[in-house]
């Protein structure tokens, strides 16, 4: 069958598995945040299924919840990405590298160089997921009393995109002509120095490192509140979309994508792909079965532990059997205390089940056998909800396996999948655009 359009697929690799208890499960291992071995394993797994990318995600804090839910999360201990991901660049050839780095807790010159040398190293494989920080805790590690105002964090991410992006355009593509013969290594009149001065930066250049394989990194962006919205528009090629159901979901491709025209933008050049929670089983029962053994490993104190975490707000004086109450404004992620609150308000669900909700995962959850999701899947394809989906595993290696030996092929076997990659760097997978160098024809 002919198609039109197909899945992109990135696996969402850190943490591990989103669920609270993933590190539970029986069969599961526990130390796969923190174990190379298995991390380089998943990488080859992924990469054999031709999935677009290997996504991690990243914090610069422990997460803000109490000392006795904490005891019992798996992501107090994992690797840096930008330490990792060039290790298992190594090990691959083709799938995509995508790493998180905050605008808010990082130079753009650090950030331009990393992922610059992350492209190269990979041959072209790298992609920037930008964040603006949603953990407030993070500030007290980078010499600040309080997390900045979403807006401020906003302003200053846009400007972080304009520098970064112009130290990867410092050298024209044929820059370094590197004759043995002459002497001359570089042209210095194919140099651009940047020499930015901004509200927020201020950034001389040029960059000390070729322009990537790809021109630029894919940008990635994860933000769903008003002005997550608007620089997805304005910047981003990758969208790591929250929508938990269908129609939330085309009302976002919609809107984001309906934006980009005013920013001189081509909405084609834009992948809007929803984490997914994905469990399977040989029947609907099996797979439901497994995810309720799975929602049954969360502790009560995580529940709660994570509502709070998600609401920006302490929710351990909730009555627990009450609706959840007004909860205020905070600077915390405003897409995330959106989506439980929305939830709550339209299922009237208490305290007590969003926090078994939300304890375990309360984004948008696929569950069944490969041909129901696959169904899922399709339809949220063309019925323009979205260009594809970042996987979430639930448990490793089971979960990931059951995607790759069972979902993978239903999704090839109906034309929504590749069966090989068609070209070698991320922008080839995706079907974007390699950016004209800004400053050099």
């Amino acid at each position: 069958m002919s198609r039109d359009r197909h899945l992109h697929l990135g696996a969402f690799m850190r943490p591990i598995g989103i669920h609270t208890a993933w590190w539970r499960y029986p069969g599961g291992y526990p130390n796969a945040n923190f174990s190379f071995e298995h991390l380089a394993h998943f990488a080859r797994r992924l990469e054999a299924a031709k999935f677009d990318a290997f996504f991690m995600a990243d914090h610069l804090a422990v997460m803000n919840m109490p000392k006795v839910a904490l005891r019992r999360s798996a992501t107090v201990t994992s690797f840096d990405p930008l330490t990792l991901l060039p290790a298992l660049a190594v090990l691959t050839e083709r799938i995509g590298l995508i790493a998180t780095a905050s605008t808010t807790y990082n130079e753009p010159y650090h950030v331009a160089r990393k992922f610059a040398s992350l492209d190269h190293i990979s041959k072209g494989r790298a992609g920037w997921n930008l964040v603006t920080s949603g953990n407030p805790d993070e500030a007290l590690n980078f010499g600040r009393d309080a997390h900045l105002d979403h807006a401020v964090r906003y302003a200053r991410a846009r400007e972080f995109f304009d520098v970064v992006t112009g130290l990867w355009d410092s050298f024209a593509d044929d820059a370094f002509q590197m004759d043995q013969a002459s002497g001359l290594f570089f042209d210095p009149a194919r140099m651009h120095v940047l020499d930015h001065r901004g509200d927020f930066l201020k950034v001389k250049g040029p960059l000390n490192i070729a322009r990537p394989v790809q021109g630029w990194p894919v940008i990635v962006q994860a933000g769903a509140s008003e002005a997550g919205r608007q620089i997805a528009a304005e910047t981003a090629e990758m969208v790591f979309g929250s929508g938990s159901t269908l129609e939330a979901a085309q009302a976002f491709y919609a809107d984001v994508k309906g934006r980009m025209p005013a920013a001189g933008r081509d909405p084609e050049q834009l992948k809007i792909l929803p984490g997914c929670f994905v469990v399977l089983g040989e029947t609907e029962d099996e797979a439901r079965a497994k995810k309720a053994r799975l929602d049954d490993l969360v502790h009560p104190d995580s529940g709660l532990a994570n509502l709070s975490v998600r609401l920006g707000v302490d929710a351990s004086g909730f009555d627990l059997d009450a609706p959840l109450p007004e909860i205020p404004e905070t600077n915390a992620s405003k897409s995330g205390q959106a989506q439980i609150v929305d939830y709550a308000r339209r299922t009237g669900a208490t305290v007590r089940d969003l926090a078994r909700r939300v304890g375990g995962y309360g984004g948008l959850q696929m569950v069944g056998t490969p041909a129901q999701v696959a169904d899922r899947m399709e339809e949220w394809l063309e019925t323009r909800a979205c260009d594809g989906f970042n996987v979430m595993f639930p448990f490793v290696p089971q979960g990931l396996d059951d995607v790759v030996d069972t979902l993978v092929p239903e999704l090839q076997r109906r034309g929504l999948f590749r069966t090989e990659y068609a070209g070698t760097t991320l922008r080839d997978h995706l079907g974007l655009k390699r950016p004209a160098n800004r400053f050099f024809a």
